[in-house]
């Protein structure tokens, strides 16, 4: 990935944030056919040991059986992005040299795939997730795998299998107008915010709070 310097960002805990905000993750994969990407969501297992991200996949997908245990892969994670337009910068009307652009915010993570075919890893796993999308849909009575009958639930574990990724690297690339001016990147911030962009309104807000 082009990564300019002003446009890099490094806060471990920043990219695991986004992470976890934005956990449809594109897993990709050099199978035997060549390049393959799957749309996972991901949970994130944050231990002493290091970073995991864990995610399942329907046994019918091809997936689990082309990819090799310990083969590195890359998830890509997606967080907002926006079209700017040069006419949202001040300058612009003073100088007239500005071109339109997109903003984005995107995290690379670099990892070793393992397939984890154990009920109780995968039963462990779905609970997890439930839980953490469960409480941030708001439902008043979350749903929770005990909802549903014992051998439902165990046919639909039968029909998944897990992924679990060890992390050797997070890349991320906050594109934020950092190469602006202030006057011009609040500028832009704004104009989004009126729009209802306001989650990459506020972030590109934080590059200007974190210079001052």
């Amino acid at each position: 990935m082009y990564l300019p310097d002003h446009f890099e960002q490094d806060r471990r805990e920043e990219l695991l944030r986004t992470i976890a905000a934005f956990p449809l993750g594109a897993l990709v994969i050099d199978g035997p056919n060549g390049l393959d990407a799957n749309h996972v969501p991901f949970l994130i297992d944050d231990a002493e040991e290091g970073v995991k991200l864990l995610a399942h996949v329907a046994r019918a997908n091809g997936l689990w059986q082309e990819a090799r245990d310990g083969q590195e892969v890359l998830v890509i994670f997606r967080a907002d992005d926006a079209y700017i337009s040069p006419n949202w910068y001040p300058s612009k009307h003073e100088h007239h040299r500005q071109v339109p652009t997109w903003n984005y915010r995107v995290v690379h993570v670099h990892g070793r795939i393992r397939i984890r075919d154990e009920e109780r890893f995968l039963r462990g796993l779905v609970a997890r997730l439930t839980r953490k999308h469960e409480a941030e849909a708001g439902a008043p009575r979350p749903w929770k795998m005990t909802d549903s009958a014992p051998e439902f639930i165990e046919q639909m574990l039968a029909n998944i299998v897990g992924l679990e990724v060890e992390v050797t690297k997070i890349v991320g690339k906050w594109k934020l107008s950092q190469n602006k001016e202030e006057s011009d990147r609040v500028s832009a911030a704004d104009e989004l915010a009126e729009r209802g962009e306001e989650t990459i309104a506020e972030a590109m807000r934080d590059t200007v709070s974190r210079r001052i």
